[in-house]
């Protein structure tokens, strides 16, 4: 295969683009936020994450719709670039590398936080050199090893949330039976509009990175229905895995006074419920679904480079090689290893502000490309169509403003900062906006044919750079 702007070997099926976003999403997330989320919201952990659940899946929704127009490595970079202008494109997926960029550095101090304190006479750098030199490893193989890696990492995540579960109930049981199934941490007089928003604000955060697959597009079979069904997928069982799981432990601990840190109220719950063995277990797969979400983090953003090293935007030559044996954009996997390592001088509050800056950027595109693509270029105007592509993403467009208003300073200026050097590279592409930013023009009747029954030489994506 052609490895310097060329495309990306199909090797991936619905199971396994599932499980790398499982990976990604990271479903032991919800551990790290639950104390927090517990005083936020008064005891209703389990009804704001329904809503935050809800509320996040319209986006969703406008992803699985666009992924299906343009089923492409690149996202939303992709997505606004072909819908609006290139250069419209262009500064969305400079944002949208803002985010995705940061995205490693939060598993990398998610690990850090646990084990700096079990030795302490070990510097925090040889951390992050040790876990990133680890996600990097995985990676620089092959897609099909990563998976592999993360399928065994995301299998016990599952069986240890599983257990702890059981093991809520089994405490639930002996000390108020009659609390199990009660409606309490749903619903209450305490709950009110303004705690259900703050709320959804905080628990969106375990949801950003559903849009991380929409990057794998290139390396799965039957891209227009598989990335799309993923998505959704992802959303459904996530959203369910969070409610469950929250509800038992809001039913089991309903006042989080009784923690030491409302950071540490999931580690604390293992410890009652399960002795020093179960804790031990817990924080090291707590651990290990950091560097589950570390390899998929940085298998996305390594194919989001790709996308925009093929079109030029970025020196081809660089982020547009792929290797000629693995498929694999390798130098970009190495770039984001060697990226990596500067989390020893941030801390995790600034890069998850930082993070939120570009998804959300990157969701409210999305939605507006949906209405643009389908509602008024393509005049959807049943009702149907008035409902999927111009009701749902407005509402999606709605949440995410309300996110927006919550959003740190530090990631407003920083963001800004960000997107102002992309502005100032943009003009540099187009000759003062004389022409367009690079862009990909593809064969769409090739789009939508099953990968699967291409030959080798057939499955290459055939493309022009204007």
């Amino acid at each position: 295969m052609n490895s310097e702007a060329g495309g990306l070997k199909r090797s991936l099926g619905f199971f396994s683009v599932f499980i790398l976003g499982i990976g990604l999403l990271v479903p032991t997330s919800a551990f790290f936020v639950y104390g927090i989320a517990a005083g936020i919201t008064n005891g209703h952990v389990p009804a704001v994450y329904a809503f935050a659940a809800i509320a996040i899946f319209f986006t969703v929704l406008s992803y699985a719709k666009m992924s299906k127009v343009f089923p492409r490595a690149g996202s939303a970079y992709t997505y606004v670039q072909q819908t609006f202008h290139s250069n419209t494109g262009f500064l969305v997926g400079w944002t949208t590398l803002f985010d995705y960029l940061f995205l490693p550095f939060t598993y990398v101090l998610s690990v850090t936080i646990y084990l700096e304190p079990l030795f302490p006479q070990v510097p925090l750098w040889v951390w992050v050199v040790a876990i990133m030199l680890t996600m990097t490893l995985a990676n620089v193989f092959n897609v099909k090893v990563a998976v592999s890696f993360t399928t065994l990492l995301i299998i016990v995540q599952l069986i240890t949330i599983a257990i702890f579960i059981a093991l809520l109930i089994k405490y639930q049981l002996t000390q108020d039976p009659a609390q199990l199934f009660s409606f309490q941490a749903f619903y209450s007089s305490t709950l009110t509009w303004p705690t259900l928003l703050s709320g959804a604000v905080i628990l969106a955060y375990t949801f950003i990175g559903f849009d991380a697959v929409s990057t794998l597009a290139e390396e799965t079979h039957n891209p227009t229905k598989t990335i799309p069904k993923v998505m959704i997928s992802l959303a459904v069982f996530i959203g369910i895995l969070y409610v469950i799981l929250t509800y038992f432990m809001q039913s089991a601990f309903p006042n989080i006074s009784v923690f030491a840190s409302p950071d540490g109220a999931a580690f604390e719950i293992a410890q009652q419920i399960g002795g020093i063995f179960f804790s031990s277990l817990f924080l090291g797969v707590v651990i290990a679904s950091c560097l589950v979400g570390g390899i998929s983090a940085q298998m996305s953003i390594s194919r989001l480079l790709f996308a925009m090293g093929r079109d030029n935007v970025i020196p081809r030559k660089i982020f547009g090689y792929l290797h000629p044996k693995s498929g694999i954009p390798i130098y970009n996997i190495l770039l984001i290893g060697a990226l990596g390592m500067n989390a020893v001088f941030l801390t995790l509050d600034q890069v998850a502000s930082i993070i939120s800056f570009g998804a959300y950027t990157a969701f409210t595109f999305v939605n507006l490309c949906v209405i643009k693509h389908y509602f008024i270029e393509n005049k959807t105007r049943s009702w149907k169509g008035i409902i999927f592509h111009l009701v749902f993403p407005l509402i999606g467009i709605l949440f995410i403003a309300a996110m927006w208003f919550n959003i740190s300073r530090i990631a407003l200026i920083l963001g800004v900062i960000w997107v102002s050097c992309g502005f100032v590279i943009l003009i540099f592409l187009t000759n003062g906006f004389k022409k367009p930013a690079p862009t990909l023009a593809m064969d769409k009747k090739e789009e939508e044919l099953d990968s699967s029954s291409l030959s080798a030489d057939t499955t290459q994506p055939k493309m022009n750079l204007t």
